[in-house]
C-alpha cells in the first residue's frame, strides 16, 4: 500500500455489497482533527499513519478498528468519549466509525479491506 493523502475513498468490505464512504486523513492536521467537533459521521474516517486514538472532547461513541500495513483487522473496540486507547504496536491505520456501524458491516479481526481512492 502506498502513501496516503487526505481526501475521499470508499471502503470495501468482504460480504457488504455496498461500500462505506471514507474520509482519508493522512496529513497530521486532518489525523488530529479527527471526528474531533462533529455530532456523527456517516461512513468512517481512515487515519494514516496511526496505532492509537483518544476520544477526548468527542461528542458521540465511536468503532475503532485497528488495521495492520495489508489492510487486516487486529481489533476492533467500541469507545466512549473520554477514553484514550492502547496502542496497538502492529497496527499501521485506524478506522473510526460512529459506535455499533463497524458490527453492521461485519468488520472484525482477520477481515482484509480495501480502499479506493476516488
Amino acid at each position: 500500500m502506498g502513501k496516503r493523502h487526505d481526501g475521499r475513498a470508499v471502503l470495501k468490505v468482504p460480504g457488504r455489497n455496498a461500500p462505506v464512504d471514507l474520509l482519508i486523513a493522512a496529513s497530521y492536521r486532518a489525523r488530529t482533527r479527527g471526528l474531533l467537533g462533529r455530532d456523527g459521521i456517516e461512513g468512517a474516517v481512515l487515519l494514516t499513519p496511526c496505532s492509537g486514538v483518544h476520544t477526548f472532547r468527542m461528542r458521540f461513541a465511536i468503532d475503532v478498528a485497528y488495521l495492520d500495513g495489508q489492510l487486516r483487522v487486529l481489533a476492533v473496540r467500541t469507545m466512549r468519549p473520554g477514553r484514550l486507547s492502547l496502542i496497538r504496536f502492529r497496527a499501521r491505520h485506524v478506522l473510526e466509525s460512529e459506535a455499533g456501524a463497524m458490527a453492521r458491516w461485519g468488520l472484525r479481526p482477520g477481515v482484509r479491506v480495501a480502499i479506493d481512492e476516488c
